[in-house]
């Protein structure tokens, strides 16, 4: 049977004053603490000291400013809009070129204007011979009154010598008396001309108007944009052909929550992050501060007095303007996206 065992690799056992010894292994060796973990041990320090050094300083930057990225550069958009109805005959500018004020950006069709204007002028010049007519037979009814006058004042005189009869006296007067009516009604469609001359000048004045407006110019300086125009096509009054976007303008509405409003005053520096250029700090100051929430300009503005209740923290928008002046190299436009950091002293 001992020989099994040995067979099987059971260690032999040999007996020891008629007991069986065992061999135990020999006992690990206990390792040293080295170099590499006092560097351990210093690392995990600094990275702690590093790590409140870093909290304190939040809390107390946090504590003297307001920071949002709910934040975008604003600016003056101007819409170039027709003031009369027709086909378009030109389109003068592209997409993004620079215009200046009162610089011809599109032309309707204006045949039909001018033959309006035409038209309002002959009638002006009718009315006007209409005038001439009038004065001219207030001249004669003035000269017939003259001599109606005269006539009465010669048979008052025969009458009084009874060299006339009261009949020719009483035919005298009733001639007197419609020469007067005679001017006076004379007179009135003088003024009645008059009247009609100056509504004939009017509306050629507004028909002139009208014609002008089929050219239409560029209302401010600045960059065009979203032009939805082109040759041919039939437009409305008051259709939007394109936009002008200003140039010379342009400032940052952040969206701050209530919370950070507490010590936010007007006049404030602030620095300005934009996206675009994430190296680059600008800086500008607060212009000024909503009157309300941007919720309360919403489609649907909340209600809080119908259904549940959740509170929500608001945001109130706030005006920031720049106090750089403008860097060419680094253009501003209308939608960039910002982070606005207010220093509240």
């Amino acid at each position: 049977m001992s020989s099994e065992k040995r067979e099987t690799g059971a260690p032999a056992l040999k007996p020891v004053n008629g007991a069986e010894k065992v061999s135990l292994p020999p006992p690990a060796s206990t390792p040293k603490k080295g170099p590499g973990r006092r560097i351990g041990l210093l690392l995990l320090l600094v990275a702690v000291l590093g790590g409140i050094g870093f909290g304190v300083k939040e809390v107390v930057f946090y504590r003297h400013h307001a920071e949002t990225d709910d934040a975008q550069i604003e600016g003056h958009i101007d819409p170039v809009l027709p003031k009369v109805s027709g086909y378009v005959m030109e389109v003068l500018v592209i997409d993004n070129q620079k215009v200046a004020q009162g610089q011809l950006l599109v032309k309707i069709d204006g045949r039909d204007l001018k033959a309006k204007v035409d038209t309002a002028r002959a009638a002006l010049e009718n009315s006007r011979a209409k005038v001439a007519v009038a004065k001219a037979q207030v001249t004669s009814a003035q000269s017939q009154n003259v001599k109606a006058a005269r006539d009465l004042t010669r048979y008052a005189q025969l009458r009084q010598k009874e060299e006339v009869s009261q009949q020719q006296y009483d035919a005298a007067q009733a001639s007197a008396d419609l020469g007067e009516a005679t001017v006076l009604a004379a007179e009135r469609s003088v003024a009645a001309a008059q009247a009609d001359v100056a509504q004939k000048k009017a509306d050629l004045d507004f028909a002139a108007l009208q014609l002008s407006y089929v050219e239409v110019p560029a209302p401010v300086s600045g960059v065009v944009s979203k032009k939805n125009v082109e040759v041919g096509q039939f437009v409305q009054a008051g259709q939007p052909l394109l936009a002008i976007v200003e140039d010379n303008e342009i400032w940052v509405v952040a969206n701050f929550k209530e919370t950070q409003l507490t010590k936010m005053r007007v006049g404030q520096k602030v620095e300005v992050k934009v996206d675009a250029y994430p190296k680059q700090i600008f800086h500008g100051k607060v212009e000024s501060i909503a009157a309300a929430t941007g919720a309360k300009f919403a489609l649907l503005p909340p209600d809080n007095a119908t259904g549940n209740f959740t509170k929500v923290v608001q945001r109130v928008p706030v005006k920031i303007v720049f106090t750089d002046p403008p860097d060419s190299t680094r253009p501003l436009r209308a939608g960039m996206s910002v982070t606005a950091i207010v220093n509240l002293g």
